[in-house]
């Protein structure tokens, strides 16, 4: 009986239970931790080092491409599978660029997690048709699918500042989540502009939005 340990990600709770059901089906798979948000996904994945890790692309206070990043940094042996209900091919290239192995869209989930996530407790990749045509699409460009060069000009603080401003933290909120003070969030927030080229608060929550940062 194969043993796999599966943390799962979602902001929401009904989502949530739903996969976890499908996980614990199946002869020896568990699933060893639930968390709402990114920040905390990390924590608990860091603690509890699951094999397999589901994360929802669009969470509050860590998206789930930042929350890929910081997973992969800490614990390189456990695979990311990222769950999503949007199509948008920067940011698949972004996710994949980011370690995670493996894409699903929401409608798709009922048919391929069980075979995702198999396939990603054997370190292998795992894609539907759909994610397939794009990346490979991409590959025939001669492309490397970075993603958005914009954003990939910003450091893993300066990424995760952008999503709590744009969730409608203050300076003050922010640096209290993060541990830092209000004027280090100042510092980070103004760099952050300069490099997206930014001019105002509505114009950084537009580019938020449209790089699938937070939802709309």
């Amino acid at each position: 009986m194969e043993k796999l340990r599966v943390l799962v990600a979602d902001d929401h709770e009904v989502l949530r239970h739903g996969v976890k059901l499908m996980i614990e089906k199946k002869p020896g798979w568990e699933v060893c931790g639930e968390a709402a948000d990114g920040r905390t996904a990390v924590g608990l994945a860091e603690k509890l080092t699951p094999d397999v890790v589901i994360l929802d692309l669009a969470m509050p206070e860590l998206g789930g491409l930042e929350a890929t990043r910081q997973i992969k940094r800490a614990l390189p042996a456990s695979e990311v599978l990222i769950f999503t209900g949007h199509e948008n091919e920067q940011v698949i290239h972004a996710v994949f660029e980011a370690g995670a192995r493996s894409y699903i869209l929401k409608s798709d989930i009922s048919q391929h997690l069980i075979s995702a996530v198999a396939a990603l407790a054997r370190h292998k990749h795992y894609f539907t048709t759909k994610i397939s045509e794009i990346v490979f699409a991409r590959y025939l460009e001669g492309t490397t699918g970075a993603g958005n060069d914009k954003e990939e000009g910003l450091t893993p603080r300066e990424r995760e500042i952008v999503q709590l401003l744009a969730e409608g933290r203050s300076n003050k909120e922010v640096g209290s989540i993060l541990g830092i003070s209000v004027k280090t969030v100042e510092t980070h927030r103004a760099a952050t502009m300069r490099k997206l080229r930014l001019d105002s608060f509505a114009a950084l929550v537009r580019y938020a939005i449209r790089n699938k940062i937070i939802e709309a």
